[in-house]
């Protein structure tokens, strides 16, 4: 799994634009997360978010930016932080016009919330 994924983030970054780096670098965040693996998984969030600033995306990408920073405080266990990222990523969730877009952020968020509050 961390493999592909971090297959899939180098072989964008040979061919892709800053949006496919972006969500690469999400993907391997989201998978360093399953596993448990805070680090890793904090340093790609963190590069998933620089990306967008660096790029000036926004809406979307940068709303799974955010989601992505607050999974990886939630992986660390850090609660307090994850909450300061989420407040973020749900503010971007209400800047993006494509409802179904909107609804996958808002559903990821939602599912974060449960695992800080089981």
């Amino acid at each position: 799994m961390i493999h592909t994924a971090h297959a899939s983030r180098f072989h964008w970054g040979i061919v892709g634009q800053p949006v496919n780096l972006i969500r690469g670098e999400w993907q391997v965040s989201r998978m360093y997360s399953v596993l448990g693996r805070a680090e890793p998984c904090q340093f790609h969030a963190r590069r998933c978010y620089d990306l967008c600033r660096e790029h000036g995306i926004g809406g979307f990408d940068l709303g799974f930016a955010f989601e992505a920073l607050a999974r990886a405080a939630v992986t660390a266990r850090d609660l307090k932080e994850a909450e300061g990222w989420l407040t973020q990523a749900q503010a971007a969730a209400s800047t993006i016009d494509d409802v179904e877009d909107r609804q996958l952020l808002e559903d990821d968020l939602a599912d974060l919330r449960k695992r800080m509050n089981p």
